[in-house]
């Protein structure tokens, strides 16, 4: 065994073992012998070790070397041999243990370390989220000074090309700048064999190489020490990770060979998940683009039910007649109304909403029509209602089917006479105001029942806007999905850039029972949840358990049948004559599907308990 030692300016003295075949010495960090000293060259020599002796021999012809005081361009080392590398001193030393320098164990433990270091340093940068080409730079700064190469490249290569012709991405040399002209310091033909190979290479000495020597770039540029690994992604060769030391012969290793590998698959990492971002950038430019053409306001839909609706919203918002929405809940009802208010003449007016449903039964007048004083315990002050707060506006009555009796009198009288009195007043106030109403009920069935009123359902519904479901809307859910998406991943910061194919084929398939709604919230919960870039179908919690069940074809059938009966009946507005006609059925076979029908057929669809309820 044999070390080397040498003196900084302060400290103890810096002992390093020469245990591989070939041990560099120089100003340069890459090298074995790390001499931080301005006399002394980047590259100043190197001790060969062919298994009995020892050969100093330099590296830079302009860098002087003394061994005791004579000037040698090379020489055999023996024990106790003084070496002078400009102003630096150093002895060399045979048959010596290597002291323990604070348990570090040996060379090769401690170069280890080294290398596992710099492989954590990446993983943390990565972590960090820089630029492409600065994480690639950073990378290959920690390759140089890890395998003690003098420079080092990143070429990527287009898979259209045939046969693939690579491209210089990042370079750098030993001082962590750029390479001046980094295609003249790169052997197309170790590059080559890399690429056709998918396999990493070493060349020792790439001059005296059976398969390389006679090269013209190896000629040309004198080549000495290369490693050359590939970029995999899927399998598919994306580029290579190229690294070089042309005044050191015989430099690398298995090991290093290795380790050049890992960091190659890390830039492949980069690259991979570049690529993907650029895709999803791309993607949501075009989904930019798709909704600025299928947008209605802050309603997006392109099926042919929904473009009747925006056909007959155009037409009657510019008028102030009434208004009656239906639809399953979460259909998207309120965003109708406001389209309806944004279009009208009362724009510059109050949009007040009302949730029917919401305000409890003892409080609901109070709400609707204000009171005075004193009208009642815990009335300390005069307080107008929503009525008088859309003055000038429109007021938007959702769920409307869920008023009681009594109430829809005073609202029909309200109606009809633009008039309102306050809870314990007996002074009519004017309010100018446009209704909208929406009700996700079967509110035919409920006149029936005497749960409605049937006057003031024709004073509501003097044109029906009926919101299909979202499960017969389509492409739709796609468009929505994404819009929603793009939306809350901005608000949150989120990570996430877009679905899955699996995510997507998910949507497709559900039936969403809560609709829109429904898709928002867990669109929410899988941003809030999610670590990964695309959210997949569990994400969504739309796994196979979530997919309708397989049923015989007959049942399939027949329960399509019923329900296209249904929804045609629903935009009759429960007219059963007209619904025959519209199908060219029998009415008794109208009959026949309403009898198999359990429960009353809602206008808009049944209310059923969901995420967005």
């Amino acid at each position: 065994m044999a070390v080397i030692r040498y003196f900084l300016t302060e400290g103890p003295p810096v002992i390093v073992a020469v245990t591989k075949p070939v041990t560099t010495i120089g100003r340069a960090k890459g090298n074995d012998v790390h001499v931080p000293d301005r006399s002394v060259a980047e590259h100043h020599a190197q001790i060969v070790f062919n298994g009995r002796d020892f050969q100093l021999e330099e590296l830079d012809r302009g860098a002087g070397i003394l061994i005791n005081g004579k000037k040698k361009r090379r020489a055999r080392l023996v024990d106790g041999d003084r070496l002078s590398l400009g102003d630096a001193q150093l002895g060399f030393s045979m048959f010596t243990e290597l002291p323990d320098q604070s348990n570090s164990g040996t060379r090769a433990s401690r170069t280890e370390m080294a290398e596992l270091r710099k492989l954590l340093s990446f993983s943390e940068k990565l972590m960090q989220s820089p630029s492409v080409d600065e994480l690639l730079e950073a990378l290959l700064d920690d390759v140089i000074e890890v395998t003690g190469a003098d420079k080092g490249f990143v070429l990527l290569v287009d898979p259209q090309d045939d046969p693939p012709v690579p491209g210089v991405r990042v370079s750098r040399n030993v001082n962590q700048e750029a390479v001046t002209d980094p295609t003249g310091a790169i052997s197309d033909s170790i590059v080559r064999q890399v690429i056709d190979s998918k396999r990493p290479i070493i060349v020792s000495d790439a001059l005296t190489d059976t398969k390389f020597g006679q090269s013209e770039s190896v000629v040309a540029l004198k080549l000495s020490s290369v490693m050359c690994a590939p970029m995999l992604s899927q399998g598919e060769l994306i580029g290579v990770l190229y690294v070089g030391n042309d005044q050191v012969k015989h430099l690398f290793e298995r090991r290093q060979l290795d380790l050049l590998t890992i960091f190659a698959g890390q830039a492949s990492l980069i690259l991979q998940n570049a690529m993907l971002l650029t895709a999803l950038r791309a993607d949501k430019e075009k989904l930019v683009e798709e909704l600025h053409d299928k947008r209605f306001g802050e309603i997006i839909g392109v099926c042919s039910s929904m473009q009747e609706v925006f056909r007959k919203l155009q037409k009657v918002a510019t008028t102030d007649i009434s208004v009656l929405i239906t639809g399953e809940t979460g259909t998207g009802k309120e965003l109708i109304a406001r389209e309806i208010h944004r279009r009208s003449g009362r724009i510059d007016g109050p949009f007040i909403t009302v949730n029917c449903g919401a305000i409890p039964e003892n409080l609901i007048e109070s709400e609707m029509f204000g009171h005075v004083k004193g009208a009642f315990t815990g009335a300390i002050a005069s307080r107008p209602g929503k009525f008088q707060q859309a003055h000038t506006g429109t007021l938007f009555l959702d769920e409307v089917g869920e008023l009681t009796p009594a109430l829809q009198v005073k609202l029909l009288r309200a109606i009809q006479e633009r008039v309102v009195y306050r809870v314990g007043d007996s002074k009519p106030e004017k309010c100018d105001i446009r209704i909208v109403a929406a009700t996700n009920r079967d509110l035919d069935e409920m006149i029936k029942t005497g749960e409605f009123r049937e006057d003031l359902y024709y004073r509501l519904n003097v044109v029906n806007l009926w919101l299909p479901p979202l499960r017969d809307r389509g492409d739709d859910v796609f468009i929505i999905a994404k819009a929603l998406l793009s939306k809350y991943a901005d608000e949150m910061e989120s990570q996430v850039k877009g679905y899955a194919p699996t995510a997507l084929a998910a949507i497709k398939k559900y039936a969403w029972p809560g609709n829109i709604r429904q898709l928002e919230n867990r669109i929410k919960k899988a941003l809030v949840l999610c670590d990964k870039t695309l959210l997949g179908a569990e994400d969504l919690d739309l796994g196979p358990e979530a997919q309708a069940p397989i049923v015989p074809l007959e049942k399939a059938k027949e329960d399509f049948q019923r329900k296209y009966v249904l929804e045609v009946l629903e935009r009759n507005n429960g007219n059963r004559t007209q619904t025959a006609r519209d199908l060219g059925v029998d009415p008794r076979t109208i009959f026949r599907y309403l009898e198999r029908e359990q429960k009353p057929i809602p206008s808009g669809g049944g209310r059923e308990a969901t995420d967005g309820d």
